[in-house]
């Protein structure tokens, strides 16, 4: 089958088991997951979707998600939204697919799920970080583009290889990083209600090279002064500016006045004030971020990649993602990434000690072989959602896995070797690629490699002899085949098989 016939079909497969294209209100995507809007919750079979093969899981949030994989989703959202299109037009309502229920009361149910879903979900900090994921998601493909360009040109460059080719790969590889602040500024007015364009010129500003002809506070600014999140903040004050500015200008003079008055208020408070308190905010982070691996080493690196996992169960792993493009901005790699990323490797290892403990459990040691190949690679949500969360311990016991792999290269860190990455995303072995720091690219990648390994041997030695208390095991650890002999010896009447004992999301 052609790969768009396979993108186009698994499509086509998704869309009736969400409801149809009546019950769809928003498509968007992220690295990992296609994200729905849905009218009504209640007309989604989670459990077939589950079985649809290019479905590694599915996570109900503000947005219902089905987990894709990097790559996959992207190739399948433009199907899909192609399919939606087509059936807007002849999909019947979402309240006829219950026809035993009438309309009215399915409307009530599917607005009470979803105010319950938002009532949950909804408090302002998750907002704030929701948005802030909002702006900084979709530049990710072209961070790991040019981080990617940006290691082979390090690598062509230390060998001596292509000199006349490796200058090209340099201007690829910074072209997007020297502008980043531009793309910030435009998604964060478009996030925030404004027009993007605006966002992207006020945010311009801090790149322009002739900012270095400016004091503010004393000092001369230097272009890029700020960085991300002066661009953020700009275009935020320009936003709150330009509809201050649609209130108040006549209709007749607003297409003059208020792009006017928007680019000059929040421009100079931007090179005035915005510059300065966002470089010295810039500045603060990277210290922060040396000192705390340079002086706590091992035990920062222990807590942060075992915390990093229930970060991404609450959400608020958001809110490191301007700290990453930050660090990238000032010191071409994050040192934070790697040490995170560890938590996928206790995730893996914890696993494939499920997957030893529960020998007669069919349907969870199915469900591990299909996820573990994309946890290797770093796409987590199929075993995290479909095996070690439901059960319980194996959830903490892969947070141990993650604490001890991101001790082992905090160590290093604090021995004097750094391991970053040069772009945000990817994690797990996909994360070889993205691999940068001060000491070589091998000596980087050995250590990198290590603390994949010492992951995945600590997740797997806490759950295998901590992961699974005598309930548990009794629980999970059944088969079919007692069942069918005891009923052959009792000469019972024959009955369908009994399931295999599986924890919820699987």
């Amino acid at each position: 089958m052609a790969t768009e016939d396979k993108n186009r079909a698994t499509a086509a497969a998704i869309l009736p088991l969400v409801g149809g294209a009546a019950n769809v209100s928003s498509i968007a995507h992220c690295m990992t997951r296609l994200r729905l809007g849905l009218h009504d919750r209640s007309l989604v079979d989670d459990e077939a979707l589950k079985a649809v093969p290019a479905v590694m899981g599915v996570v109900d949030d503000d947005t219902y998600q089905i987990v894709l994989g990097p790559g996959t989703v992207a190739r399948v959202t433009p199907e899909f939204e192609q399919l939606v299109e087509e059936g807007r037009a002849t999909a019947p309502d979402p309240g006829e697919a219950a026809p035993s229920v009438s309309a009215e009361e399915l409307a009530a149910q599917g607005a009470a799920m979803k105010a319950a879903r938002k009532a949950k979900n909804a408090t302002p900090f998750k907002l704030f970080l929701r948005r802030i994921a909002n702006i900084f998601v979709p530049l990710i493909p072209a961070l790991i583009g040019c981080g990617i360009i940006a290691g082979l040109n390090g690598l062509l460059v230390n060998l001596g290889w292509l000199t006349s080719v490796t200058p090209a790969l340099a201007a690829m590889a910074s072209g997007f990083m020297a502008l980043i602040a531009v793309f910030v500024g435009y998604n964060t007015a478009k996030e925030f209600g404004g027009t993007p364009i605006l966002g992207g010129a006020v945010a311009a500003i801090i790149v322009f090279p002739g900012v270095a002809n400016i004091e503010a506070f004393g000092q001369k600014l230097s272009p890029g002064q700020g960085g991300v999140l002066g661009a953020l903040g700009a275009a935020v004050l320009a936003v709150y500016v330009e509809k201050w500015c649609r209130r108040w200008v006549p209709e007749a003079l607003d297409v003059l006045v208020t792009p006017t008055l928007t680019v000059l208020i929040s421009g100079l408070v931007t090179i005035f004030g915005l510059m300065y308190v966002a470089g010295e905010v810039s500045t603060a982070i990277g210290t922060f971020a040396d000192w705390l691996l340079s002086n706590g080493g091992a035990g920062a690196g222990f807590v942060l990649g075992g915390l990093f996992l229930p970060l991404v169960m609450l959400g608020l792993h958001q809110a490191l993602i301007p700290i990453h493009t930050t660090l990238i901005e000032q010191q071409g790699y994050t040192v934070l990434l790697p040490i995170l990323a560890m938590a996928g490797a206790g995730q893996v290892g914890a696993a494939a000690a499920v997957y030893f403990r529960l020998p007669r459990n069919e349907s969870i040691r199915r469900t591990i072989k299909s996820a573990l190949p994309a946890g290797l690679l770093g796409v987590g949500e199929p075993l995290i959602y479909g095996v070690s969360l439901p059960l319980g311990r194996p959830f903490i016991t892969a947070c141990v896995g993650g604490a001890f792999g991101g001790g082992f290269i905090g160590l290093f860190n604090q021995l004097g070797d750094k391991v970053g990455s040069t772009a945000i995303g990817p994690s797990g072995w996909a994360l070889f690629p993205l691999l940068d720091g001060n000491h070589g690219l091998g000596t980087t990648i050995a250590i990198y490699a290590g603390g994949l390994l010492v992951g995945y041997f600590a997740g797997f030695l806490a759950t295998y002899f901590f992961g699974f208390s005598k309930d548990l095991l009794t629980e999970f650890n059944v088969s079919q085949e007692p069942a069918e002999s005891t009923v052959a010896a009792t000469g019972g009447p024959t009955t369908p098989d009994t399931p295999s004992k599986e924890p919820a999301g699987v």
